[in-house]
């Protein structure tokens, strides 16, 4: 677990936002407890920032307190799985229209060359560098919308679901499907094709819910 480093933060922001990292990214993984003591000591702080991070990732859903044993790093429901990945279909398929009106040529150029990225790591054991390649492809279309607030609202969803994408990705079966998926959704926003993009993004998100779904019940 690394601190996240912002001289203009406040330490109890900067703890929050190295815990919450610690989550997405699986240093804390589903069920971990969350020690008080234990993380002071691993980061250099006092109690009181780790107590009142603890507090601001319970609102965000990210802990839970469970009697007489304390915070623990929440699991995912598939209600909170659905829920999510509802809202985010919707987004991203009105992302990916916005873009297909909205996005330049260097863009389009960025977009394409993060797809060859992740195609050139696909058979790698690299899932980390596979997962930040799969975010960067996600975010040039996020960015070619120009909408600020659609940007923020699919980064944070994005978020919520990234210590479960990493789980998806460590299955090598699911990388090619992923990189076909990637090309239709590129090709769709080259061509205008809004259509097309609306088809390949909910065929995205939906394999996507069906493999995490069955992570969880393997694991339940």
């Amino acid at each position: 677990m690394h601190t996240v480093i912002n001289e203009y933060l406040p330490l109890r922001d900067v703890v929050f936002q190295t815990l919450r990292q610690a989550i997405l990214h699986g240093d804390l993984k589903p069920g971990e407890r969350l020690m008080e003591i234990h993380l002071a000591e691993r980061l250099g702080v006092s109690r009181t920032p780790i107590r009142e991070a603890i507090r601001k990732l319970e609102l965000e859903g990210l802990v839970v307190m469970i009697p007489r044993r304390g915070a623990m790093v929440a699991s995912i429901t598939e209600k909170d799985l659905k829920d999510v990945l509802e809202v985010r279909l919707t987004l991203e398929m009105l992302a990916g229209e916005v873009a297909c009106e909205r996005i330049t040529p260097e863009l389009l150029e960025e977009l394409r060359r993060a797809g060859e990225e992740f195609e050139r790591l696909q058979e790698t054991e690299d899932v980390n560098g596979l997962a930040a390649a799969d975010v960067s492809f996600h975010e040039i279309i996020y960015a070619a919308t120009g909408n600020a607030r659609l940007i923020s609202i699919l980064n944070n969803l994005r978020e919520q679901m990234y210590r479960y994408r990493l789980e998806y990705l460590k299955d090598k079966d699911s990388h090619e499907q992923l990189n076909r998926e990637h090309q239709a959704i590129y090709d769709g926003i080259k061509n205008g094709d809004k259509k097309a993009v609306r088809a390949a993004v909910c065929g995205h998100i939906h394999n996507q819910e069906k493999a995490i779904l069955a992570g969880i019940r393997e694991h339940a």
